[in-house]
């Protein structure tokens, strides 16, 4: 079935990636298509005393190289800096110089996370009011916020990616920032293609970034999370994997470009895909539902409706594969509740093989692999599926790349505490 016309169409005309395992659209696809692993041992602190020492870092990553307005990078966290040279990359790609447009219907939606500070960030303050014997939390107002650089928030605020990125391409149209984690990505979707939608812009950039890089957020993850204790780098995590134990802390941004249809054909525009419904859902309260991925459930479904398609529609799901016991299960059996019989033959990857996982800007570089994957006709395979766990009976594409049969895909986020979110694109 088609999806309902009776909204404005609204597509895809540029993607830009800075991730783990490439900057830019080529380098990305081309570490996809190859099966090339973004994880490694971690290089950034390498003295951290941590259970898991593996991570996927940006490498090779200047700022410099993506940012016009460089005097902004002084207030700019690494988690900006990467959503902002992602949003760079994508204006490029869109072929949409700074004035090309009206900037007036031009908005942004961005997807962001927790951005951490350093200890030392602070120490000069907190030695104010400290002496021998105590600490003088009276003495914080009075003499210690002087030691503090008047600017420094502006590096840990998550709405600052959006309003870099505003400020970077004059866009002067709606502007947000969605920040629900792993799900934010989708999310600032949905709500860039109501703008749309409604008459409000003509463009938007979205997208979503993060960091966990970062010596506290590597330490809180090891305290919380699952992480894998393997030793081996490249086969550490391991999405619906038998015997997969845990994810991977990484980095990264994607951006993409998204307009009405009848603007991109006007400009002549590259169209890379059509945006035929994005849909959210929440697992609610329970553990049974929790158990069920009910929030899984409800984003796939509300969905399908949206576009008016069957899941035998579906050419692809790129899949939120954590790679822990736990949310793999939860994941596969909603997708038999969501997808009845098709959920076993539908082709399944999950890309966080590649590039571990990392909040906001996870989803994001993993729905980058989704449009790419879909201009070229090609699924990558994921990495490391080697024993099948019969209690995620999903049809994971392993071994090597899968030549694709539809030209419609799903990308699906979830997060830790239920919520998800679910988009089904087309290609043109």
């Amino acid at each position: 079935m088609m999806a309902n016309l009776s909204q404005p169409r609204v597509v895809i005309t540029g993607v830009g990636v800075v991730s783990p395992i490439g900057i830019g659209n080529q380098s990305f696809w081309d570490s996809l298509l190859n099966g090339r692993s973004g994880i490694d041992f971690l290089r950034a602190f390498p003295n951290l005393d941590v259970p898991s020492k593996l991570a996927a870092e940006v490498r090779n990553f200047d700022p410099l190289h993506y940012i016009r307005q460089k005097k902004m990078l002084k207030v700019m966290s690494r988690d900006i800096q990467l959503g902002v040279s992602a949003a760079s990359l994508a204006m490029v790609d869109a072929d949409l110089d700074r004035g090309a447009m009206d900037p007036e219907r031009l908005g942004v939606e961005f997807g962001s996370g927790h951005i951490s500070i350093t200890p030392d960030e602070l120490s000069e303050a907190a030695a104010v009011c400290a002496d021998e014997d105590h600490f003088e939390f009276t003495r914080w107002g009075e003499d210690s916020m002087g030691e503090i650089a008047p600017l420094w928030l502006l590096k840990h605020l998550p709405n600052m990616p959006a309003c870099h990125v505003a400020i970077e391409h004059d866009a002067r149209g709606p502007n947000n920032t969605i920040t629900c984690r792993d799900a934010s990505a989708l999310l600032a979707l949905d709500e860039a293609v109501r703008v749309i939608q409604r008459g409000s812009a003509d463009a938007m950039i979205v997208g979503a970034c993060s960091s966990n890089i970062h010596p506290m957020d590597i330490t809180r993850m090891n305290l919380y999370d699952e992480l894998s204790l393997r030793k081996d780098p490249k086969r550490a995590c391991r999405p619906f994997d038998m015997d997969r134990d845990g994810t991977i802390v990484g980095e990264g941004s994607a951006c993409f470009v998204i307009e009405r249809f009848e603007h991109a054909v006007a400009r002549g525009a590259n169209i890379y895909a059509e945006i035929l419904s994005v849909a959210g859902g929440c697992d609610g309260s329970g553990e049974a539902n929790r158990a069920s991925g009910r929030g899984i459930v409800r984003a796939v479904q509300s969905a399908l409706r949206k576009a008016q398609i069957d899941p035998r529609d579906i050419g692809h799901i790129n899949a939120h594969g954590k790679s822990t016991i736990e949310d793999d299960w939860v994941e596969a059996k909603a997708y038999h509740e969501a997808l009845g019989c098709a959920a076993e033959t539908i082709p399944v990857t999950a890309l966080k093989s590649y590039f571990g996982s990392f909040d906001a800007g996870g989803g994001a570089v993993e729905l980058a692999g989704t449009v790419l994957a879909l201009r070229h006709g090609i699924l990558p395979m994921t990495l490391n599926y080697e024993t099948p766990d019969p209690n995620c009976r999903v049809n994971v594409i392993h071994t090597e790349p899968f030549r694709l049969k539809s030209h419609i895909a799903m990308s699906i986020n979830r997060t830790d505490v239920g919520q998800s979110a679910a988009t089904i694109l087309r290609a043109m």
